[in-house]
């Protein structure tokens, strides 16, 4: 009866129980790679340089813990003055499925390049949603928008107009 017992009842419930631990520890290392890939991405795409503060200053040696919070220097041209997003901020209140959307359709002013983002396969947009998800939400909104004819109060880096057409 015992042997009954343990074949019918808890040899299922200890495979499926083994079986549970295999796919969070799989699950797991599939998160793992996915967020070291999204690390890798945010790197070569340049989100660094301007959505993190003094990246681009100090040759990329900027703290981890403070990658993609935004940055109060401007971007000043023919357009205004924009300021880099604080992305942590933004997509941790975002499910993935809404960071695809937002990622395929951003449309923004310069210098963000949001044609490259907008082109981004699926599965590279996925790891880098899951890399600032794992960094969690951290430090302030950025600064405002400022018109053209209206002077911003922080520093600013100033792009030339662009040549005329001839």
């Amino acid at each position: 009866m015992r042997t009954m017992i343990f074949f019918g009842v808890l040899c299922p419930m200890l495979l499926l129980l083994i079986l549970s631990f295999t796919d969070i520890t799989e699950a797991r290392a599939a998160d793992s790679e996915s967020i070291a890939r999204g690390k890798y991405l945010v790197n070569q795409a340049g989100c660094n340089d301007c959505h993190s503060p003094g990246y681009a200053f100090s040759d990329g040696n900027t703290p981890e813990d403070s990658w993609l919070t935004g940055d109060a220097i401007g971007w000043r041209g023919p357009w205004g003055t924009t300021y880099s997003s604080n992305l942590r901020m933004i997509v941790t209140k975002l499910t993935q499925e809404q960071w695809l959307a937002h990622a395929k359709s951003l449309k923004t002013r310069p210098p963000m390049p949001w044609y490259n983002l907008n082109k981004m396969k699926d599965e590279d947009l996925r790891a880098i949603y899951q890399f600032i998800v794992y960094l969690g939400p951290a430090g302030d909104p950025a600064p405002a928008y400022v018109p053209p004819d209206q002077e911003p109060k922080t520093p600013y880096i100033l792009f030339p107009s662009p040549p005329t057409q001839k």
